[in-house]
């Protein structure tokens, strides 16, 4: 039986392999395309203060509560009651598992820049034939591999962020050598977008939105924790780690070249700057390391994926089926679940891209409710325990959630209000069924 506890550097890297997945290696053409060098760095102050807040909510949270484990959704429930807590499991579910279907069309994708060739696709963009076979073998290996162990799995996911990390440092490295203060200095006050500064703030805003979800890995899989307080540690590291590695890709690309010619490259934007820089290499190195991104991103979300339904059929908001582990302590229903919906969304992605393009960014949304449930229920704490300082980091906290919500707009809030309902199907044919079978 595989029952050993994680330890601090693999929650750490389940944390950081969760939020850098492929979005890194676009950021610098996501963020030119909208603002200048001005706007970046404001932009970047505001993200990094608000994902700071929130990290140290998930630390304290771990402290003043120990007795809530993964806390996406017993902080919810814990707070504001059984069906809230369903429904920031169910979201943050939803997204997860949807979400992660991205991360295998994308790694097809970069295989795809190997193999393919005018005459003959392959791969093309994730979504071919060949490529749903690759994918499919893919998913169901790493099906195998969480079967077998939560820690193993961690384990080699801390091999892959290692991987990971190498490409971004070897791009850190060669734009600190290439760095042009003249052309940074052109890019930061570029008035060519014609664009208010604020608009600009709000714009790239809407980027670092998305490049932080994962925050909460250490925090979903705290059960499984050698040690609590590795918990907060490990997210704040995470986080750190991260910012550190958005913000350096970001402004070094804006000291290399001009803003206009980096808004007009080709994603994943990193490879063209690099190339620039050393040549065909850059490209190369890049891809590889998109691939492995995305590949180690994958194995992360299916951990938390796995996890959330098993915790929230301990209180009977999910099926009783979900309690069901196999002999490596492994929830095994969830994990067999998630895989399932992964796969028919890789079939959906082959035959209608364009639909579960929308559906994706609908599921994605679903995780900010989650969030802005984390962070207010940190309040809800500190001002029950009167505890100045806890007030005020929780304050920011839900400011920045909230910030959240707004930024993604209401038309997708208004959409993922759709699959809450269906969820709720979900909600109260458990209580029902679990009463069933208490009465008997």
């Amino acid at each position: 039986m595989s029952t050993a506890k994680i330890g601090l550097l693999s929650l750490t890297a389940l944390v950081f392999s969760s939020m850098v997945g492929s979005g890194v290696f676009s950021l610098p053409q996501n963020m030119a395309a909208v603002a200048n060098g001005q706007a970046l760095i404001i932009a970047w102050l505001i993200t990094g203060v608000g994902i700071l807040f929130l990290a140290f909510a998930l630390l304290y949270l771990t402290r003043q509560r120990p007795d809530l484990d993964g806390g996406i959704y017993n902080y919810a429930r814990a707070g504001f009651g059984e069906l809230i807590g369903f429904c920031s499991a169910w979201g943050y579910w939803l997204c997860t598992t949807i979400g992660i279907v991205g991360y295998v069309v994308i790694a097809f994708s970069g295989i795809g820049m190997f193999t393919d060739q005018p005459q003959q696709v392959i791969f093309g963009d994730g979504n071919t034939l060949y490529a749903l076979i690759g994918s499919s073998i893919f998913v169901w290996f790493v099906h195998w591999l969480v079967s077998h162990g939560i820690k193993e799995a961690a384990l080699v996911n801390l091999l892959a962020t290692i991987a990971k990390i190498v490409p971004l440092v070897i791009f850190i490295i060669c734009g600190f050598i290439g760095f042009k203060l003249d052309i940074f200095k052109l890019n930061f006050i570029d008035l060519t977008l014609k664009v208010p500064v604020w608009e600009q703030v709000k714009d790239l805003m809407l980027i670092t939105l998305w490049v932080f979800t994962g925050i909460e890995g250490a925090v979903v899989l705290s059960s499984r924790a050698k040690n609590r307080n590795d918990i907060g540690r490990a997210t704040l590291f995470g986080v750190l780690l991260a910012l550190s590695f958005y913000v350096m890709v970001t402004l070094l690309a804006f000291g290399i070249s001009n803003r206009a010619e980096i808004a007009n490259m080709h994603n994943p934007s990193m490879a063209t700057i690099l190339e620039q820089l050393i040549g065909l290499p850059g490209t190369i190195i890049i891809t590889l390391g998109l691939i492995i991104s995305v590949s180690s991103s994958y194995l992360s979300w299916t951990l938390f994926a796995t996890e959330i339904p098993f915790l929230a059929a301990k209180n009977e908001a999910f099926p009783a089926l979900f309690l069901k582990t196999n002999k490596n302590d492994v929830p095994i229903a969830s994990l067999w679940l998630t895989s399932i919906v992964v796969q028919i969304s890789l079939i959906g992605v082959c035959f209608f891209d364009k639909n579960y393009t929308q559906l994706l960014l609908i599921s994605s949304v679903m995780i900010l409710l989650p969030y802005f449930l984390v962070s207010a229920f940190y309040l809800k704490e500190s001002w029950k325990n009167k505890r100045i300082k806890h007030i005020m980091i929780a304050g920011v906290a839900v400011i920045y959630a909230t910030w959240l919500l707004y930024a993604a707009g209401p038309s997708l809030l208004l959409l993922s209000v759709v699959f809450y309902v269906i969820g709720l199907i979900v909600f109260f044919y458990s209580k029902f069924a679990n009463s069933n079978y208490a009465n008997k």
